[in-house]
């Protein structure tokens, strides 16, 4: 062999094994690749195995809070579409009647019953347990809470009445205490229930507006997160409700009071129709789910927020871990709007205040 092939042997022995040396880490890179990917399948086939069993609605009691107009009340129709029998709970009688006859149009049998109650839910919890007693006296016991009840107000921090600050509070945690305290017992002797709070959006990030109104449903996830960590040994699964602005009675009278900034905010995710709200609250807590979000801005603050709260199966957690990043930095670009928007309306605001002085 002359020096000239001996040469060109060596050079390509060592560029063969040094290629490999250079090809390893994408190797290992495709195997880790394809053993996470295979891992996720895996627990995408398991993952109905560890959820929580369906809750059946036919024939299911459902307790609807706030269940004469809006968001309830169409939350009261859809489970009475699926075959429950409805007690509705507010505290205008002449609402709750004409709501009654409402939903009593989606019956799919004779069986069906509605069932109306007049009450405060945030003011005397003696009298909440009281009218919660009379209605599993007469339809049986509560399968289904939906706390529903509530109120919304949005105003700038040293405009709002301190009082309502308090009433707030009263309403929409108070209001949603009460009656699930007054269920709870029952559904751990029996091993099962659902619980829902219905919270907000605002529940979920603090606006400009909503320093009385956002600390209110806040609350509520503490609550929910509590409360399902110790019903869970009971079969008991809590659903923790994030709708957006939802075309109701009570985005109209909010809207009425909304600072410009809150508006233009509120302005960027849309309005949606109540009954489709509905759907897909109800879907998740007859699913067991602890988060219900609807629509994408939903979906993204579900996954942004969800921090320690409880998952109900594997492919959720996957899902908000894979995601979390690329929402964070959409959420940056959110936010950056958002502060842009107030500082706008700062400066249109000081530049007519100049101008009135000029005049």
């Amino acid at each position: 062999m002359s020096s000239e092939e001996s040469l060109s042997s060596t050079i390509t022995g060592w560029l063969f094994v040094h290629s490999w040396w250079l090809l390893l880490p994408f190797i290992m890179l495709l195997v880790v690749a394809a053993f996470i990917v295979a891992f996720i399948l895996l627990l995408y086939m398991i993952s109905p195995l560890i959820s929580p069993k369906p809750l059946k609605m036919n024939g299911a009691h459902v307790v609807v809070t706030g269940g004469s107009s809006g968001i309830g009340k169409c939350i009261a129709m859809e489970c009475y579409r699926q075959g429950a029998f409805i007690t509705l709970v507010a505290r205008d009688e002449a609402k709750l009647i004409q709501a009654k006859k409402e939903v009593e149009k989606f019956a799919i049998n004779d069986k069906q019953v509605v069932l109306c109650i007049s009450v405060d839910v945030s003011s005397d919890y003696s009298q909440v347990e009281s009218v919660i007693k009379q209605a599993q006296e007469k339809l049986g016991p509560v399968d289904m809470l939906v706390n529903c009840a509530g109120t919304s107000l949005s105003g700038k921090f040293e405009e709002v009445e301190v009082d309502r600050f308090k009433r707030l509070m009263e309403v929409n945690y108070l209001g949603s205490v009460y009656p699930t305290r007054a269920v709870i017992t029952t559904m751990k002797e029996r091993r099962m229930g659902r619980i829902m709070f219905v919270s907000s959006q605002a529940g979920q990030i603090g606006l400009f507006g909503y320093t009385a109104y956002s600390p209110s449903k806040f609350a509520l996830r503490g609550l929910a997160e509590s409360l399902q960590m110790e019903m869970k040994p009971y079969n008991i699964y809590v659903t923790l409700a994030f709708p957006p602005d939802t075309d109701t009675p009570g985005l109209v009278e909010e809207n009425k009071t909304k600072p410009l900034e809150t508006r233009l905010i509120s302005e960027t995710s849309g309005v949606f129709p109540p009954d489709q709200v509905a759907k897909i609250v109800v879907r998740d807590a007859v699913q067991g789910n602890f988060n219900s979000s609807v629509g994408t801005d939903g979906y993204m603050l579900s996954a942004l927020t969800c921090g320690m709260s409880p998952v109900t199966s594997i492919t959720e957690g996957l899902q908000q871990i894979v995601t979390m990043g690329l929402f964070r930095t959409i959420a940056l670009f959110y936010l950056g709007s958002f502060d842009s928007i107030v500082r706008r309306c700062m400066i249109q605001r000081e530049q007519s205040k100049a101008a009135d002085k000029r005049e």
